[in-house]
């Protein structure tokens, strides 16, 4: 067995190093600290949301080899808040640090063209997709599976970057052209659209002896391809609650997770829950389980990484909704009020203290926990109108 961190023998909190400086590291730092860990960032940049909360901070970027070599001098064990490192880096830290996810878990998730063949082998439902290598490929994927459908970068899309629905031939060909023949060509891959009644997602932890807890299915509600709502727990029947946790935990062991991961599925209109991708890091669909959870999701990612016994994910509360507040204009990333927001009383508020602002950038969210699910809605959404940015 693992020893561990708090068994080292150090002169010092033991730190967790955090690859990336965004909030997701940072609310994954505010749950160290309470557990009693230091905390270490690099990132691309100085005063990252995480970064202005530890005095070790390196701002060089985890690409630079005497950055990341002190980063790894001061941390004790790694972690990560995002999944476009490199394996190679996460190798090179292995070498002298722990490191969760580990390489072999993000290899087989950054690539989602290997994502998706990896959960396929191990039985995953999932809709059909293929590799593009050509415009003729993708105009013959949508005469072979129908129109629309999806053409997606393999690797560094999220929040809808580097999505494209296509309902022709002619806009597969200009969708293909348009992610292969930039200034920074990419590969990409075709996915049959998929007519869902809802998207749902689950959050799972694992620590490094196999030990883990699944947080209840979510629905999730998204805005020109963002993630605006999670509402908890999903309104859907007892029967798709326990699929979708049981396909998140099958993805989670089939690439051997260490860590917290997010997996969005669909609900189709047939009643199927077919799986859409995963993330190995603390997810925005679990930001509702800070407020709402016996253990958030941060808290057992840290759990999971240094090897320590998982904390419960129940429920404290039978309705929680997390709504994103997300950047409407450039600009700077403090908004011109929060007092209307914070005039309701029920509402829980964190602003991850980006410097900048652009259009739908996540800045920060909102939860409300109660009773009743459309209540609690009504509250969240009504709170998030009335923050003037």
């Amino acid at each position: 067995m693992l020893a561990s961190p708090y068994s080292l023998h150090t002169s010092r909190p033991v730190v967790l190093g955090i690859i990336g400086g965004g909030q997701l590291a940072k609310m994954t730092a505010q749950a160290a600290y309470r557990l009693g860990l230091g905390i270490a960032v690099i990132e691309h940049g100085a005063d990252s949301p995480a970064g202005t909360m530890t005095k070790h901070e390196f701002t060089n970027g985890w690409t630079d080899p005497d950055e990341l070599q002190r980063f790894i001098d001061i941390s004790d064990i790694i972690t990560l808040e995002n999944e476009f490192v490199n394996p190679d880096i996460l190798r090179t830290i292995a070498e002298r640090r722990l490191v969760f996810p580990n390489a072999d878990t993000v290899a087989l998730v950054q690539d989602k063209l290997t994502q998706k063949k990896t959960f396929t082998a191990a039985g995953i439902p999932m809709t059909t997709f293929e590799e593009l290598n050509s415009p003729e490929q993708a105009a013959d994927f949508g005469k072979k599976h129908g129109f629309p459908y999806i053409i997606k970068t393999r690797t560094l899309g999220y929040d809808g970057y580097g999505n494209i629905t296509v309902r022709s031939e002619q806009e597969a060909i200009a969708g293909y052209n348009t992610f292969t023949q930039s200034e920074e060509p990419r590969q990409v891959m075709a996915e049959q659209f998929v007519r869902f009644t809802a998207e749902l997602a689950v959050m799972v932890a694992r620590n490094r002896r196999g030990e883990h807890v699944i947080y209840p299915c979510v629905e999730t509600i998204q805005e020109n391809h963002i993630c605006r709502v999670v509402i908890a727990p999903a309104r859907c029947s007892t029967d798709i609650h326990t699929k979708a946790q049981q396909i998140a935990l099958a993805c989670v062991e089939a690439i051997k997770g260490v860590g917290v991961f997010g997996v969005e599925m669909f609900l189709t209109e047939s009643g199927n829950v077919l799986f859409n991708e995963i993330a190995p890091r603390p997810h925005n669909s679990g930001h509702y389980t800070i407020e709402a959870c016996h253990c958030s999701q941060f808290e057992n990612a840290v759990r999971a990484v240094n090897n320590l016994p998982l904390g419960s994910p129940a429920m404290l509360t039978k309705a929680a909704v997390m709504v994103n507040i997300l950047g409407e204009r450039p600009g700077s990333g403090v908004p011109d009020s929060i007092t209307p927001l914070l005039r309701h009383p029920e509402t829980a508020f964190h602003l991850y203290g980006k410097k900048d602002s652009r259009k739908g950038r996540k800045m920060g969210h909102l939860t409300v926990v109660g009773h009743d699910t459309d209540t609690v809605l009504q509250q969240a959404l009504a709170a998030a109108n009335d923050l003037i940015w």
